[in-house]
């Protein structure tokens, strides 16, 4: 019989969201605002050949703070911020 007093919730084997790092997520969707606002909302869903357009962009962005430059001249957003989208969207197609 089950003690109804005391609380119980199975969820032991689910994702746990709260491991996602907040702030960069939100950096992340900052990029992804700025995206929707220039191109279209889920624009990115439909590039021809997007897996290597997305990967240039992610490594051309990683280039840029190899280089010492953090922020974007266009957008004024982080360029991991930038890179982190591009990768979501190559693995969101895989």
């Amino acid at each position: 019989m089950l003690d109804d007093t005391i609380g119980r919730k199975d969820d032991g084997v689910k994702l746990r969201w709260t491991l996602l790092p907040i702030k960069a997520v939100e950096d992340v969707v900052d990029v992804l605002e700025y995206g929707a606002a220039k191109y279209a909302v889920d624009n990115w869903r439909h590039l021809d050949d997007a897996r290597n357009r997305y990967l240039n962009a992610a490594i051309r962005h990683i280039a840029q703070v190899m280089k010492g430059e953090n922020y974007d001249k266009e957008s004024h957003k982080h360029h991991l911020a930038h890179a982190v989208c591009s990768l979501l969207f190559i693995l969101e197609k895989e």
